[in-house]
């Protein structure tokens, strides 16, 4: 690293605090809360939602855009595998606690996989992230498991009596006990308890609801056998295999990518 460089890039505020510590502790741990502060800033990924165009890039951030790695996070081999994605990208601890309930309570090797998976699209998108996450894993699972996926979006909405689930608890604080779900949330329930997987679909909601407990971890590796049987690994690597959605796990190896 150029330090004079880097100095003039840094906000005065940051040079002032490295300027003055008077010990080499002290500018080292001001030098890293500076360097955390401009990986910050160039981590910044211009939006394209702004109603009044795009802000102005800080005029302070003499930084190069990110393109391939943001050091901020690790690299995956040039062949990643779902399992990579799990231990580098994905945040696991919920879908695994999901996985492993649906396994003690005897689902289907199909619906532990749905369990494992049917959150992962949050990495892309939250609004709709079932849709997201079902089309994310369609070309490498069979077509009920990303029913099965996909329709929890809609399910996990509306109580089902038979399989003793109730419209959650954390959702009415969340969204207020006056909340009422869209109308195409409505039709999609309904149109999916009259189909043949809707019990799949059901069981990823109920062993959605109590898979949060901070005190179980549970390691993804666990499921590496089911995985194995059901998930259809591209030998080019997720993201570079030209599937329809290659593009989309692509967005997950480089999230902070400009272009």
């Amino acid at each position: 690293m150029d330090r004079r460089n880097f100095l003039t890039t840094i906000s005065a505020a940051s040079a002032a605090t490295i300027a003055s510590a008077t010990t080499l502790s002290a500018k080292a741990d001001a030098l890293e809360d500076a360097m955390v502060e401009q990986l910050d800033k160039r981590r910044a990924k211009p939006s394209h939602c702004f109603i009044e165009g795009r802000p102005a890039r800080d005029p302070d951030d003499r930084g190069q855009y990110f393109q391939r790695y943001d050091p901020a996070l690790p690299v995956l081999p040039d062949q990643p595998t779902l399992m990579d994605f799990y231990k580098l990208r994905f945040s696991t601890n919920h879908v695994t606690q999901s996985a492993r309930l649906a396994k003690i309570n005897g689902s289907s090797e199909k619906v532990i996989l749905a369990c494992l998976l049917h959150d992962v699209g949050l990495h892309i998108m939250g609004t709709d992230h079932g849709y997201w996450c079902a089309q994310l894993v369609r070309p490498y699972v069979d077509e009920e498991v990303a029913w099965a996926i996909e329709k929890h979006q809609a399910l996990r909405f509306f109580p089902d009596p038979e399989y003793d689930y109730e419209y959650p608890e954390a959702y009415i604080r969340l969204f207020g006990d006056d909340y009422v779900p869209e109308p195409y949330l409505k039709e999609e329930h309904d149109r999916a308890k009259n189909h043949k997987w809707y019990g799949s679909s059901r069981e990823i909601t109920v062993n959605d609801v109590y898979a949060f407990d901070p005190d179980i971890t549970v390691d993804v590796e666990d499921f590496t056998d089911i995985i194995g049987r059901h998930f259809k690994q591209p030998k080019e690597g997720l993201g570079f295999d030209g599937s329809p959605v290659a593009h989309m796990w692509r967005s997950i190896i480089w999230p902070n990518n400009f272009l």
